[in-house]
């Protein structure tokens, strides 16, 4: 697969302009995937500047060594095979004390979709795995085949804001009884059914989203990497990250606004709102040529906040 096949970039250039990239700066991108989002951070940095790229998918470290410009030869170029929860750990064994500034492209690559092996799809019927890792963790199999009725019912419902979650989780567990889920096919097939016609697939993206989300533990990752980033950025440093579902969103809107991922305010004796963040303009969405032109970017929402003088 070629390079800017696997993954088209979403709002590439309002991203990266939200960083107000210095040609001397230190930056991270959480999200390599294709590596669209590096390679234009890349293109606005001098010799002296340095990119750290992210990413626990072997496909995604495969990208940094193809293309016309093999990311991989650049000096000023580190790819860093690892979830972006241990951002803080990975920076200081890099002996980085202060990065300016750190983009994410939250949500799952378009090459995952469509790649039929890795279950992330009800559009193929694969093993049912969803790892981001293929390396380590919990298979959706899994999670469908040892979860108790109430507990799949909870990640439904939070995860995959499902109003029949219970009746979902029900089904399934008398399904399994029967056989274990192995495929993505067998679980389409068992609940279809019990889904409204008029928003079947809607509910199915809604259920298959929910066990990605479980089986990845994306929440609290995405809960430790902007912890750690607030850490890790220096004074003026810039956070640009694009969500596609509210419950990411959600976090990633509270951080930027408190400085904490539950949204609780912290205040002087003046009543001033102390926050490690301050938030820069409004919330980007893609145009309607970007939005048909790559239908990922649909939901996207791209929020920018810059760190307050300590």
């Amino acid at each position: 697969m070629k390079v800017e096949d696997y993954h088209i970039p979403v709002l590439l250039k309002q991203s990266v302009d939200g960083l107000n990239v210095k040609p001397d700066g230190i930056y991270v991108d959480v999200t390599f995937g294709g590596g669209g989002h590096s390679r234009e951070i890349l293109s606005r940095l001098s010799s002296d500047g340095h990119l750290f790229s992210f990413d626990q998918d072997a496909d995604a470290e495969q990208n940094a060594s193809q293309g016309d410009i093999r990311l991989s030869d650049d000096p000023r170029f580190t790819f860093v095979r690892s979830n972006f929860r241990y951002l803080k750990n990975w920076m200081r064994y890099f002996g980085v004390e202060r990065i300016d500034g750190l983009l994410a492209d939250l949500g799952v690559s378009s090459h995952h979709f469509d790649d039929e092996t890795r279950g992330f799809s009800f559009r193929f019927d694969a093993p049912i795995d969803m790892r981001m890792n293929k390396r380590a963790g919990q298979t959706a199999a899994d999670i469908l085949n040892e979860y108790d009725e109430e507990r799949l019912s909870d990640i439904f419902y939070l995860y995959g804001e499902l109003k029949s979650s219970r009746k979902l989780a029900a089904t399934i567990v008398k399904r399994r009884a029967l056989k274990p889920f192995t495929t993505t096919g067998e679980l389409t097939d068992a609940v279809e059914t019990i889904m409204p016609k008029e928003r079947a697939k809607k509910d199915m993206a809604k259920l298959f989203q929910a066990l990605r989300i479980e089986v990845n533990h994306e929440m609290d990752a995405l809960r430790d990497m902007l912890r750690s980033a607030v850490e890790c950025l220096g004074e003026g440093g810039r956070l640009s990250v694009i969500t596609y579902h509210s419950l990411e969103d959600r976090i990633v809107k509270n951080v930027m606004k408190s400085g904490n991922s539950e949204g609780k305010i912290d205040k002087d004796f003046f009543g001033r709102v102390n926050t490690p963040l301050n938030t820069i303009g409004k919330v980007i969405v893609p145009d309607k040529d970007e939005q048909l032109a790559n239908p990922r970017s649909r939901s996207a929402k791209l929020r920018i906040s810059e760190k307050n003088k300590i």
